[in-house]
């Protein structure tokens, strides 16, 4: 479709988006005050306005939004490309009972825009696979997102 603007995230795209997702964040850096994009995949939509996501607690991506909360979030989805502008915040510096060091951070919606190209679908959304021991992959994905849900 392209260019369809929403003030919060539509049913589909809630649903899609309350499991671990493979997305783009994409805040100012401190420093160059220019743009900077990370991946990340620990995300959870705790409503149509709200996504929490989990980050190392040395990720630049902390300072940045501490310097400037403004962020978005790019979501491949529903066969479309959607771009989720908003303000983001530190939730937790540290999130208890995850053996490693993640902070959670929300993003508060302003905008959903569909930013895919005029006249075109995906036909295939990314996939990723964890490259360390899968048993504890799975476990510790599991203690992190229940860790976002349950705030």
């Amino acid at each position: 479709m392209g260019n369809r603007i929403e003030q919060e995230l539509t049913e589909d795209l809630l649903r899609e988006l309350q499991e671990e997702h493979y997305v783009m964040l994409a805040t100012i850096d401190q420093d160059t005050k220019g743009p900077s994009v990370n991946a990340i995949s620990w995300i959870y939509a705790a409503d149509r306005n709200t996504i929490r996501f989990a980050v190392d607690r040395k990720s630049r991506i902390i300072s940045n939004i501490h310097e400037n909360p403004a962020a978005v979030m790019t979501v491949i989805a529903d066969g479309s490309t959607y771009a989720l502008s908003g303000k983001s915040k530190i939730v937790q510096e540290k999130i208890d009972n995850v053996p490693v060091k993640l902070s959670m951070m929300e993003l508060h919606i302003q905008e959903v825009k569909d930013v895919m190209f005029y006249g075109a679908r995906l036909t295939h959304e990314p996939q990723f696979e964890k490259t360390y021991d899968e048993d504890a992959a799975a476990k510790l994905d599991r203690q992190v997102m229940d860790a976002l849900q349950s705030v």
